[in-house]
C-alpha cells in the first residue's frame, strides 16, 4: 500500500452556492453575524463571487447559482464544520440574529477526543456547525 505523506494539507475552501436572493443573507451570516472577513471577490453584478476566511488557510466560498442553473444536489456535504474557542457565543450570535438552533451548545467525546459543538441552520440553509476541541 503506497502512503502519500502530507499529500492533503487541509481543506483550501467549501463552496456555498445560495440562490441569487440569498447572496447578501449569506453573507451577512458569515461576515456580520460571525465576523468573518472577505479576503477575496471576482465577477460581477450578475454573479459576484467571494471567498471568506475562516482561518488556518481555509476559506468559504460564495457563488450563486447563475439564472437557469440546476441548484445543487441536497446531500452533498452533511455539514460545514467551523473551529472556535467559544461555541456559545457562535449560538448566541446567529440566536439573536434570528438563525435556526438545531442544536444547543454541549459537550461531547469521540474517541480520545473531547469537544464543545452545536448546530444552527445558515443564510442559505445549510448545516452549520460550531466546534471547540478541548485540551
Amino acid at each position: 500500500m503506497v502512503i502519500f505523506m502530507h499529500l492533503i494539507q487541509g481543506i483550501h475552501h467549501v463552496a456555498l452556492k445560495p440562490q441569487k436572493e440569498q447572496f447578501q443573507k449569506v453573507m451577512e451570516f458569515y461576515t456580520e453575524i460571525l465576523g468573518l472577513e472577505v479576503v477575496r471577490r471576482w465577477g460581477d453584478a450578475q454573479y459576484p463571487c467571494t471567498m471568506i476566511s475562516t482561518g488556518d488557510n481555509s476559506c468559504i466560498e460564495v457563488l450563486p447559482v447563475l439564472e437557469g442553473e440546476a441548484l445543487p444536489a441536497e446531500g452533498k456535504f452533511a455539514h460545514l464544520a467551523l473551529a472556535t474557542d467559544d461555541v456559545d457565543a457562535c449560538i448566541e450570535r446567529v440566536r439573536a440574529a434570528g438563525y435556526p438552533v438545531t442544536i444547543e451548545p454541549k459537550d461531547v467525546t469521540l474517541a480520545d477526543l473531547s469537544a464543545r459543538i452545536a448546530f444552527c441552520t445558515g443564510a442559505c440553509g445549510e448545516t452549520v456547525e460550531f466546534f471547540c476541541e478541548k485540551a
